[in-house]
């Protein structure tokens, strides 16, 4: 059927955000005087981030609690001799600058433009979603960088879709498509907005039972963004 506007997420999608975090994190180590071990605060640093993530896309805490909270739980967890407002400082600036497309990425969207409209919906931080794209090239290449943080609502709400439908008033919902790697919020908001969803899963993870509303599933599944294409531009390459 092929789709008129494109929706995608940040992290996860387009840019390599495991990537971008390890740097930031090893980085704030260092101006912190901090000895860094990657085996232990690596995972550590995943396990506090995922967790306040998810109270975050449950609405359970807002972006500046979550901004505050994050290292506050983390350096008590390690029992660091550290600041943890001044880590958090550290290590957001240095994420800031992590602006590190996943593979085939820069390409897909390449390939879509001028022949699809195209928008970024993201969770995320005001300067730090912002100066990742400025870095990357890519924000010319959207209509917009809808970020959570700066319109007051987030995925999986439908008042983040609707920020990003303002850009396509006369465009049929049945013409859009969300992209994004994350169920919980990428999937299950597009699914709620009820527009098309991808599901990008290049670790051909299972599907968990009911991990969707109403048992329903991805509209599409993808390994490689390249597969993308055929899906938006209805075969036509």
């Amino acid at each position: 059927m092929g789709y008129a506007v494109v929706l995608f997420d940040a992290d996860g999608t387009i840019m390599d955000f495991e990537r971008a975090e390890e740097s930031a994190l090893e980085r704030a180590f260092a101006d912190a005087s901090l000895d860094y071990d990657p085996g232990q605060h690596l995972p550590l640093y995943k396990q506090v981030n995922t967790q306040i993530w998810r109270e975050f896309e449950e609405g359970r805490i807002d972006s500046a609690t979550l901004g505050r909270e994050r290292f506050v739980r983390y350096v008590a967890d390690l029992a660091l001799d550290a600041d943890p407002v001044e880590l958090s400082r550290l290590y957001i600036r240095y994420l800031s600058e992590g602006a590190f497309p996943i593979a085939g990425a820069e390409e897909i969207i390449r390939t879509l433009h001028g022949r699809c409209r195209m928008s970024v919906v993201t969770n995320g931080l005001s300067l730090v979603q912002n100066s990742r794209f400025d870095r990357s090239g890519l924000r010319s290449y959207f209509d917009e960088i809808v970020i959570s943080e700066e319109v007051g609502a987030r995925k999986p709400e439908p008042g983040i879709f609707d920020v990003a439908m303002r850009s396509y008033p006369d465009t049929p919902l049945a013409d859009v498509l969300m992209v994004g790697d994350s169920l919980s919020s990428d999937i299950a908001g597009g699914v709620a907005y009820g527009i098309d969803t991808c599901w990008y899963n290049p670790d051909a993870a299972a599907l968990p039972a009911e991990a969707l509303p109403g048992g329903s599933a991805p509209t599409y599944e993808i390994r490689d963004l390249s597969e993308l294409a055929p899906i938006v531009l209805d075969g036509v390459l």
